[in-house]
């Protein structure tokens, strides 16, 4: 009896590592791309260009994970990816704002998933030789009742509004957060994180607004308010208050490769390796929350 246990233990051992190996080189040919069996599909997100570069790059390495899925990366604002979502054209509509926020959206049909939270912050040439405003000063610079640098202690020179164009998610925030709904005047408007970054960096006394992410070049200043810094940490506890979720909105349940990919933004890889390298917050690094009615808990 001894004798048959030892060999029912030996081969319940060996299919055991069989097993194992069968299981690790399942994992390695996922990881490295070589199995395409896992997922397969094309995913189309379009919208906010503050979360693109989180979403391209997450894409790009979802697609190398699973070479017969393809996931393609569109801006054109929150507006646009609300709508479009809504309308059932895109698999994603990618959106700084939630969709009860959004122009003529029926946000009870849209699921929500949040897969970052974005800090957003005034940014200015570094002409101006300006650091920090108070709010007040801020909205009267946006209102045009502050029209020079040199009115907030900084170089005599004219200031150059770049606004961000209607429909943009992170104008929306910026006014509710930022200049307290306080609407801006008018001004060149872009649609484009990217664009208005080269804008600002190259227009002496220009001032606009950008996403943490993009708070990047030797000519910007991203500025403080009240003496308090655009910085992670004080957005995680709301003593920055211009900040949102990255909302990837889906059309009813997601399905497929889309559901893949979503799930995929929310992983432990994503979030701890992309978000933080490209200037996002997890959600889970968040001590409080915001809803859509701008309420924080």
């Amino acid at each position: 009896m001894k004798k048959i246990v030892t060999l029912g233990a030996t081969v319940a051992v060996a299919a055991f590592m069989l097993a194992a190996c069968g299981n690790t080189g399942s994992k390695n040919s996922a990881k490295s791309g070589s199995n395409s069996s896992e997922v397969s599909g094309k995913v189309l997100a379009v919208g906010s260009t503050a979360l693109q570069p989180l979403a391209e790059q997450a894409g790009a390495q979802f697609q190398n994970d699973n070479p017969k899925a393809s996931v393609e990366v569109q801006g054109g604002g929150s507006g646009a990816g609300l709508s479009q979502v809504a309308a059932g054209s895109v698999q994603i509509g990618d959106s700084d704002i939630f969709a009860e926020q959004g122009k003529s959206i029926d946000a009870s049909k849209l699921v929500d998933h949040k897969v970052a939270v974005v800090g957003m912050a005034p940014v200015v040439n570094k002409d101006a030789k300006v650091k920090n405003v108070s709010q007040q000063q801020l909205i009267d610079i946006f209102t045009g009742k502050i029209t020079n640098w040199k009115q907030v202690g900084g170089a005599d020179e004219k200031i150059v509004l770049v606004n961000r164009a209607a429909g943009s998610g992170t104008r929306v925030t910026f006014e509710q957060f930022g200049l307290k709904g306080a609407k801006p005047k008018a001004s060149q408007e872009q649609d484009a994180n990217g664009t208005v970054q080269k804008i600002v960096a190259t227009t002496p006394g220009a001032i606009s607004y950008l996403a943490f992410s993009y708070l990047t070049g030797a000519n910007l200043q991203a500025l403080s308010i009240d003496n308090v810094k655009p910085t992670d940490a004080n957005v995680v506890t709301n003593d920055w208050k211009i900040w949102g979720y990255e909302h990837m909105y889906t059309n009813g349940e997601a399905k497929g490769a889309t559901a893949a990919f979503l799930k995929y933004m929310v992983s432990p890889a994503i979030q701890n390796g992309l978000v933080k390298k490209l200037g996002y917050l997890p959600i889970s690094d968040m001590k409080v929350t915001r809803d859509a009615s701008g309420s924080v808990k």
